[in-house]
């Protein structure tokens, strides 16, 4: 497996390896529960407030939600990059609005923001 390529898709990668050799869950339900125990798990290491094991938790999670888009039939990079263009032409949206009501984002609390989030996502 390439050390070079993208973490995420590595991961995936690494999971279709290991699947071949019957490392893997049985179905979707199972590699879903792990994404749950995971975030569990980094929600405790949150809790302990421990930087490393944040961090150790978090890649963990990051691992488990690859295999689960690699159990739905979905490629993570174009997943994330989908997603990324998504949030990128909403936040565009969100500063639209803002400059449209003449208030500087920064000026705006959080409920603001959100309430621009959520007229954001109403339009295509």
């Amino acid at each position: 497996m390439p050390k070079a390529l993208p973490a995420l898709l590595r991961a995936h990668r690494t999971g279709q390896r290991v699947s071949r050799v019957g490392f893997d869950w049985p179905d979707v339900e199972g590699v879903r529960a792990k994404v749950d125990e995971e975030l569990a798990e980094l929600d405790e290491a949150m809790d302990q407030g421990v930087p490393e094991h944040v961090r150790a938790e978090y890649g963990d999670l990051l691992l488990a939600t690859a295999n689960l888009g690699r159990h739905l039939g979905v490629g993570p990079e174009e997943a994330l990059r989908e997603a990324n263009a998504k949030f990128d032409h909403r936040f565009r949206k969100v500063e639209d609005l803002a400059r449209a009501a003449g208030t500087p984002l920064d000026h705006l609390d959080h409920d603001a923001l959100e309430a621009l989030w959520a007229r954001a996502k109403e339009t295509p």
